[in-house]
């Protein structure tokens, strides 16, 4: 659920070291905006930053950038963010940026990303609304322009309906199914390694199993 709007969000992120103003004058140059040239993984549409925040702290050699597209949700990230700081804890290897996804491929060049991130991303219930998904085949399209030959996308969900959805628009596209379950937490495998973000948490502690899936292009 979108966060109400937050008076002040919009100058806050203005003024935020952490986000990268114009996303789009970085294309091709993305190596330049982190202190080391490292591969780049991103998360669309991460809501306030936990996630994100937990990869960054485990994997120093990978640099990540986080993609929100509303004010009020980046704010939170950007509010945990300094509280870490003052905490004395540094993520030189996190960036955020507020960008509608639709815009990725103005802003990375072909093989500037290797991983993608997709998790408990908005349903967009109505039929109509389907190519809004971050799972169809309108995005997957996009994902084409910016991974490297052989990136990943994973997409975590507690939504069976949308989870079927991509399943499908997985083989539409003809994407590579590399692995995917219905029941994340009890399937040890799958598990190993995962790192949960604020919904997963909530709808696992609710007995909602969580679904994910691991593709990439053929």
């Amino acid at each position: 659920m979108r966060l109400r709007n937050i008076p002040g969000a919009k100058d806050a992120i203005l003024e935020s070291r952490y986000v990268v103003q114009e996303p789009k004058t970085q294309k091709g140059k993305w190596s330049q905006c982190f202190l080391k040239e490292q591969p780049v993984h991103i998360e669309v549409g991460m809501g306030k930053g936990r996630f994100l925040m937990d990869m960054a702290r485990l994997h120093p050699d990978i640099n990540y950038v986080g993609i929100e597209m509303y004010d009020s949700v980046l704010l939170r990230a950007l509010q945990k963010r300094e509280e870490m700081e003052e905490a004395g804890e540094k993520l030189d290897n996190l960036l955020f940026m507020r960008v509608d996804a639709r815009e990725l491929p103005d802003i990375f060049e072909k093989g500037e990303v290797q991983k993608i991130y997709l998790n408990f991303s908005d349903p967009w219930p109505k039929a109509r609304h389907a190519k809004r998904r971050l799972t169809s085949r309108e995005f997957l399209a996009r994902y084409e322009q910016i991974l490297i030959p052989d990136g990943v996308v994973e997409f975590k969900t507690d939504n069976r309906e949308l989870f079927e959805f991509s399943l499908e628009e997985v083989k539409e596209k003809g994407w590579e199914l590399l692995a995917h379950t219905f029941d994340l937490h009890h399937q040890e495998d799958m598990m190993e390694g995962n790192v949960m973000t604020e919904y997963e948490e909530k709808f696992s502690s609710m007995g909602n199993p969580i679904c994910k899936l691991v593709i990439r292009q053929k």
